[in-house]
């Protein structure tokens, strides 16, 4: 456990989860041992997690002045730990009271902040406090669990100036989406990680004027992440979206089914969000009501390409291909629902690939780029291509399914042991397209205008046949078959990127 002595002497203590690039992690409650931030449900896989323990909690020492429990006056000893880690600039994350330390200190010491992430933060010192009403109405989308009526009365007694330790325990509930086991462990162990008297000496006893802080938060030039929690009442998801307008470059992320401690409600939703913000060549996009992650390549002044993934990959599997294009274009790789850094809803079909990749277009306003899919991406694409004529310049669909029902039909399939990459439930849900096709896909083959080229893979399981087939219902469209499995570009890049070339792309 290492130690450091911040600017008045006292000895601060902080653990290290993970290893890469490290990431300060500054504990709520107010004033809560850093334990209960665990592993940020599996962010220290990504990132190396720095998780200080505040003044006179956890490990660290108690200061001889309870001044200094003073949220501004915490300020100087995130910045004692940056010097101590010698960052020239830290990525901070602060969770709950302590996304209020954190953006006080990027007011502060903006040239020390890389980034900011903000997990389900209080707002009250930043000029947007969370109300009465708040809570109540987030309560209210609790109305259905069989706790409710208790953890509702409770609410009432405390915004009526009738708190209890027993009413703060019923409350509980309302912070975590679900309130399973290990909510409930989670939540026995609070008490006793919080130092009530640093708690009640956190904020100060008059309401400072909040209107510094916010012009400085105005001009912050660095990524911020405000993350919140469907359910949570403080913030609510509003009042969280209104603190991300604050910044120039403010993100903000709604955790569907989460609380106030969404790592805990669905690690894999919170790891991926979050990592996608860290990652600098990740950029996410709200796309019909969907965050899609993507990357990209090459100037952004050069033509477009479009690059959509089949089953169970990401945008990365394009990174090959996708430098190679990038010499003359501008190259997006998205990741579709459900697959790597994307939101995993739940709900799979090839319609839904087909309207990210439209929403998609539409935010970034990609009117007439050449998209190129590859597999399930070629059918989104194809998809696209047959409802939107114009949205697309030119489509290349590489050994995509032709949607001729499947004899025999696939039997249901196992999924592997492990984590994977991608929601699991894509497969059987696409399985039962692929057994029974809507016939549709293959009768408006001919709406399509964009010029089309169909790449098949030789040793792939696809019947090749029905490529060319598929490829002549195509308004001028070409086939052109390539020595390669099913993933062409991967397993024959040159011959795919000549192809390519030979259609006007590269």
């Amino acid at each position: 456990m290492p130690i450091f002595s911040t600017y008045d002497e006292t000895q601060l203590a902080y653990h290290l989860r993970g290893e890469g690039e490290p990431v300060i992690c500054l504990p709520g409650g107010p004033m809560r041992a850093s334990r209960y931030l665990g592993d940020l449900g599996g962010l220290s896989r990504v990132r190396q997690l720095v998780l200080l323990d505040l003044r006179g909690t956890g490990d660290s020492a108690a200061p001889e002045d309870t001044s200094t429990y003073r949220i501004d006056r915490l300020v100087e000893d995130v910045e004692a730990l940056r010097a101590h880690l010698g960052l020239d600039r830290a990525d901070l994350l602060g969770h709950s009271a302590s996304g209020e330390l954190a953006a006080l200190y990027a007011a502060r010491y903006p040239q020390r902040v890389r980034s900011l992430t903000l997990v389900t933060p209080a707002t009250g010192t930043l000029g947007l406090p969370a109300t009465d009403q708040d809570r109540r109405d987030a309560a209210a989308l609790r109305a259905h669990e069989p706790w409710y009526p208790e953890a509702a009365a409770a609410l009432a007694e405390i915004q009526a100036g009738r708190a209890t330790p027993g009413t703060w325990a019923a409350i509980r509930p309302l912070t975590y989406g679900r309130w399973d086991a290990a909510a409930q462990a989670h939540a026995a162990d609070s008490p006793g990680q919080k130092n009530a008297l640093a708690a009640s000496l956190y904020y100060p006893e008059t309401e400072p004027d909040a209107r510094p802080v916010v012009a400085a938060l105005r001009e912050l030039r660095v990524p911020v992440l405000v993350l919140a929690g469907e359910y949570d009442g403080g913030p609510t998801p509003d009042r969280a979206a209104e603190l991300a307008a604050l910044f120039p470059a403010g993100e903000f992320a709604v955790q569907r089914g989460a609380g106030h401690f969404p790592w805990m409600d669905d690690p894999g939703a919170f790891v991926r969000t979050v990592t996608a913000f860290l990652d600098p060549a990740v950029s996410s996009v709200q796309a019909g009501g969907i965050r899609l992650a993507y990357r990209t390549w090459g100037d952004p002044a050069a033509p477009p390409v479009v690059l959509a993934h089949g089953r169970g990959g990401s945008g990365t599997d394009w990174a090959g291909i996708a430098e190679a294009l990038a010499a003359r274009h501008r190259v997006y790789a998205l990741d579709f629902r459900g697959h790597g850094l994307s939101d995993w809803p739940g709900r799979y079909s090839f319609e839904f690939f087909r309207d990210d990749l439209h929403a998609f277009m539409e935010a970034r306003n990609l009117a007439g780029a050449t998209v190129i899919g590859h597999s399930m991406g070629g059918v989104a694409a194809l998809l696209l291509a047959e409802r939107e004529p114009a949205l697309i310049g030119r489509l290349v669909v590489e050994d995509a399914p032709v949607l001729l029902p499947l004899d025999p039909p696939r039997p249901p399939a196992e999924r592997p042991e492990g984590e994977l990459g991608f929601d699991w439930q894509v497969v059987p849900s696409v399985d039962a397209q692929l057994n029974t096709p809507d016939p549709a896909v293959r009768e408006d083959l001919g709406k399509i205008t964009a010029p089309t080229l169909v790449v098949g893979g030789t040793r792939s399981h696809i019947d090749q046949e029905q490529l060319a087939w598929m490829a002549g219902k195509i308004p001028g469209a070409r086939f052109v078959p390539v020595d390669a499995g099913h993933l062409v570009h991967d397993g024959n890049p040159e011959e795919f990127l000549a192809a390519l070339r030979s259609f006007g792309i590269g």
